[in-house]
Parts: C-alpha cells; structure tokens; sequence
C-alpha cells in the first residue's frame, strides 16, 4: 500500500457518502486516544467499542486503562448508541504474538505484529457482532505507523470480509483535541505503550536522563 495515501482524505469522502446509522466496531487502546475518535465518529456511526488489550503490562495498568474507558463512554456527548465490549485479557496470546521480536524495539516489526494481533480480533469481533465497519484508535497516537495500521486493516478486511474504515485520527487535530479532553474529563494518560517491552524502554530513557 503507497504510505503517501491520504488516509484522513479517505475517512473524510467515506462520511460524506455515509447513508443511515452503519455499525463500527472500534478498537479502543486506552480511554484517552478514544475520546477523540468517539466524540468524532458517534455523529455517523452506532459503535461496538471494543477494550482489547492483552499486551498491556503489569495487569494493574489493564485495569486501570479499562475503568478509564469505561469512564470516557459515560462521559462523551453521544449523538449515537456507545457499546462497551470487555475483550479477554489473555497475555500469553499477546507474548506469543511477538516471539522473537521481543528486543526489536519500539516501531519495529515487534510493534506491527501486535497491530496485526489486535486488528484481527477486531475484524473477527466486528464480523460476530454484524457491524458494517471496523477500525482502530491506534493512529491517532503520533508515535503508531498509521500507513502499516491501514495496510493491516486492509489486509483483515479481504480476510473476514468485513469493512476496514481507514483513518488516520492524529490529523486535523485530532491527537490536540484528545489531549484536551483528557484534561477536561482528568483522565489518566500512561506514558508508555502499554506493553512490558515498551515499559522497559521507557524506563531506560528515564535512567539515562
């Protein structure tokens, strides 16, 4: 897929042709990035959002980040129907995921596995639950290879022929506009990825400072 696509023009032409209310299931990473996208995309869709999350480390910041997703739900302006699906937390599936990559670094291949690992259960859970659409919040964070996550997207689309909504969510302000909620909703944004890999690169970054 050319990485010069313009995602957000995409998104951009898809909701204007938009007719009725479709379904998107939304992967949500945590709830600060989703505050943005929901407050965006509830105007046009019903959404399925769905917490899945097994790379997130220790299991005390899982939880953490599900009860600020959940808080974040309650507390968006709804134009349309939010639905809260609790994925399994299951990191085995997570590490298995990533074999060999462990020490590859943070926007290495280790990173795009687990784009795949989480759109696929995405794509799967969207198909289960009838949805029209499927996508992710990941590209909304400056620091995630939008290009890679709508390659992927695609890729799960033919695969489970459901519908990849491609975006890329840090445009027009998008990942401003989430840092603004967060502080209007003070919701707890984590300085790391989530994952133990990403937690000890983060914490090597601190010690050399």
């Amino acid at each position: 897929m050319n990485n010069k696509i313009n995602y957000q023009k995409k998104l951009d032409q898809l909701l204007e042709s938009i007719e009725g209310t479709p379904k998107l299931l939304l992967h949500s990473c945590c709830g600060p990035c989703s505050s943005y996208i929901l407050e965006y995309l509830t105007e046009y869709f019903e959404i399925f959002l769905l917490y899945y999350n097994p790379n997130i480390y220790p299991e005390k910041e899982y939880w953490r980040r599900l009860e600020e997703q959940k808080d974040v739900i309650e507390k968006i302006e709804k134009t349309n129907p939010i639905h809260m699906i609790e994925g399994e937390f299951e990191p085995k599936d997570f590490y298995d995921s990533v074999k060999g990559l462990e020490d590859s670094g943070e926007g290495s291949e280790r990173c795009f596995s687990c784009y795949r690992f989480r759109l696929e259960e995405a794509a799967k859970k969207g198909k289960e639950k009838g949805c029209d659409y499927f996508t992710t919040t990941l590209s909304i964070s400056p620091y995630k290879n939008a290009s890679k996550l709508n390659e992927i997207g695609q890729v799960m689309e033919e695969k489970y022929n459901i519908k990849y909504l491609y975006s890329d969510f840090k445009k027009k302000g998008g990942y401003q506009r989430s840092l603004e909620l967060s502080r209007d909703y003070d919701l707890y944004r984590q300085d790391y990825c989530g994952c133990v890999f990403s937690k000890k690169e983060r914490d090597e970054r601190i010690e050399k400072r």
